[in-house]
């Protein structure tokens, strides 16, 4: 028997997905980061083999479920049983009403939605035998209200907690921890940075979030014991408007 244990990350970008695994990495955990393109993994594998710890990158597209499929198979047989899964895919885009068009409504809740479904289902899978393991939706403040030029992605983040309910109420009695953080405000990215840097200007003051202590959240999430789970809780830079 194996004393290892996997984290696989769904959407492992230079933020939050990133400071994710880099979090479980420091912990133990093997860290199984995923893009579509796996070319943009390496820095992140990179940094955590330096820093010590296991990493593993794969250029899978989560919105396929033979993708999926194997992707879960292959980490289960070949590196660690997967204790904790992590869905972390955005899709944050903006159109009017009257443009968006249905490819780009299909296609905003095929990420940010269905391919959550697909990958809480295959964690639910190899997890349930074992009776143990966490499950993570990353949320946003699309997950709790819609607002103008946001219909795609709120309808997307509104059926992606539907369905961290569904499986939290179905999964926690099994020994799974199911959970919801809704991030509510801007992260600190080259994103934000780039495109709103009056917004980037309040980093030194605490007024957005860092991406390291979102990781901290997720970790403390995986460890919180059984009779007291947490499913859904908001983090927000204390200046956000809410």
């Amino acid at each position: 028997m194996t004393d290892k244990k996997a984290i696989l990350v769904i959407g492992a970008g230079d933020a939050t997905g990133g400071a994710i695994a880099r979090r479980f990495a420091r912990e133990g955990y093997i860290a199984c980061v995923t893009r579509r393109d796996a070319d943009k993994l390496q820095p992140l594998v990179e940094q955590i083999r330096a820093a010590g710890g296991e990493a593993h990158g794969f250029g899978s597209d989560a919105r396929k479920e033979e993708e999926m499929v194997a992707l879960v198979q292959k980490i289960e047989a070949e590196i660690a049983p997967i204790e904790v899964a992590v869905f972390n895919i955005g899709a944050n885009v903006r159109f009017g009403i009257t443009e968006t068009t249905a490819r780009v409504y299909f296609k905003v809740w095929e990420m940010a939605c269905f391919a959550g479904f697909l990958m809480g289902r295959e964690a639910a899978r190899v997890m349930l035998p074992r009776g143990r393991g966490t499950i993570i939706f990353t949320g946003a403040t699309a997950s709790l209200r819609g607002r103008e030029g946001f219909a795609a992605f709120a309808g997307a983040k509104h059926g992606l907690r539907a369905l961290a309910q569904s499986m939290a109420r179905e999964l926690w009695p099994k020994g799974i921890h199911v959970a919801h953080p809704v991030i509510d405000g801007a992260i600190d990215t080259e994103f934000i940075r780039s495109n709103f840097p009056e917004r980037y200007a309040l980093k030194e003051q605490g007024g957005i979030l860092n991406p390291e202590h979102i990781a901290d959240l997720y970790w403390q999430l995986h460890q919180q014991p059984r009779d007291a789970w947490t499913h859904e809780t908001e983090i927000r830079p204390w200046m956000e408007p809410w």
